[in-house]
């Protein structure tokens, strides 16, 4: 029933917002492509074995797209040896400096991001989309609320969703004018309203592929907040072909919040999805605890199954009846387990958390059997 559910309550459907459809390497972004997640290493980026290793372990995380920063030269070239030890197509963010983008396209690069902002002049931006063109590399048009160019500063008095939208449209049109239409844009602030608002007026405005975050989101906590809050809302009302998480944190932690966020509105069901009470004097066993360590345990998985721990009666049958691995706490040192939706046997506390790794991972077993 729980994999059917979109089919049988059409309240749950998103639809999605249609755009046409461009390649970062071999992961589609926009049309009918699934949203891509990605991340951003934090690692200096000619330190190639730091980087190579940050970016695999983004990989075995589940990120489609990772992008890295390319700052000088010595970035830039490293590119060239990166590129061949990883198998996610890898974005370079370009600043300031044009030829860095050139660079990074002729070494490996599979999109080039760049700042309208800070990029420089048209004439500049041709030589970018020259060198994109010829290496088969694909563009974010990146608009940043904290830099925008100055002469939309001074029409708008300060930023807000038309000056975003207005420099994004002005981009595309430059790459348009090159004849280049494999491109997505970004509209991102640190203020959710002012992301919100941006995202929904380019939406309108454009049929490229929009890529989603609220920009320097803050810490684990409250970045995940904000994010869940203004990528959520978007993505809910079928806005966003691609998304990246911004926290102060370990770069992985962003791409497993993508997932959540994502596995939240139905859009992707990658990993385990735990189905947790909060916990009260009705618990039959250490809730928080017993989640804490099954949310490790099962961190490797990534075939799509739903799993239901709660600590008593009240709710925990009827939320077993709508995932594949359930387990419910009683009164006596035991619980009930359940297999997608019926009861399996009981299984006392002390070898719950064993007995249910097991069991979700027969399940995943189950799953790649059959793909």
């Amino acid at each position: 029933m729980a994999e059917n559910i979109n089919q049988i309550r059409p309240w749950r459907t998103i639809n999605r917002r249609k755009c046409r459809q461009i390649r970062v390497g071999h992961v589609p972004v926009g049309g009918d492509a699934p949203i891509a997640v990605q991340s951003m290493t934090n690692t200096v980026t000619h330190d190639v074995a730091a980087t190579v290793a940050q970016i695999q372990r983004l990989e075995e995380a589940g990120a489609d797209i990772v992008r890295i920063s390319c700052p000088d030269p010595e970035s830039s070239a490293a590119l060239k040896d990166i590129v061949r030890e990883v198998s996610v197509p890898i974005v370079a963010d370009i600043h300031f400096h044009y030829k860095r983008g050139i660079e990074a396209a002729e070494n490996g690069a599979a999109c080039l991001r760049i700042n309208p902002g800070n990029i420089g002049g048209r004439s500049r931006i041709r030589e970018v989309v020259a060198a994109a063109r010829d290496q088969g590399c694909s563009i974010r048009i990146g608009v940043n609320g904290g830099s925008l160019e100055r002469e939309l500063l001074d029409k708008y008095g300060e930023p807000c969703p038309e000056a975003m939208v207005e420099s994004a449209l002005m981009h595309g049109r430059m790459l348009q004018d090159e004849g280049f239409y494999e491109y997505k844009i970004s509209v991102k602030a640190s203020d959710v309203f002012l992301t919100v608002a941006a995202y929904h007026q380019l939406a309108d405005a454009t049929d490229a592929p929009l890529h989603l975050g609220v920009t320097e989101a803050g810490g684990r906590r409250i970045g995940t907040v904000k994010s869940s809050i203004g990528m959520g809302s978007l993505l809910w009302a079928g806005i966003g072909d691609t998304i990246r998480v911004s926290l102060s944190d370990d770069p992985v932690e962003e791409i497993r919040v993508g997932f959540d966020m994502l596995k939240s509105l139905g859009l992707r069901t990658r990993g385990v999805n735990i189905i947790s009470c909060p916990s009260c004097a009705r618990q039959g066993f250490d809730v928080i605890r017993t989640v804490q360590i099954l949310e490790d345990r099962l961190a490797h998985i990534s075939e799509p199954i739903s799993l239901s721990i709660i600590g008593c009666v009240v709710n925990g049958p009827g939320e077993a009846m709508f995932t594949d691995i359930g387990f419910t706490g009683g009164s006596a040192g035991y619980g009930m387990m359940y297999a997608v939706g019926r009861k399996t046997g009981k299984t006392c506390n002390e070898t719950m958390i064993e007995d249910i790794v097991i069991r979700v991972e027969e399940r995943a077993a189950l799953l790649r059997s059959l793909r």
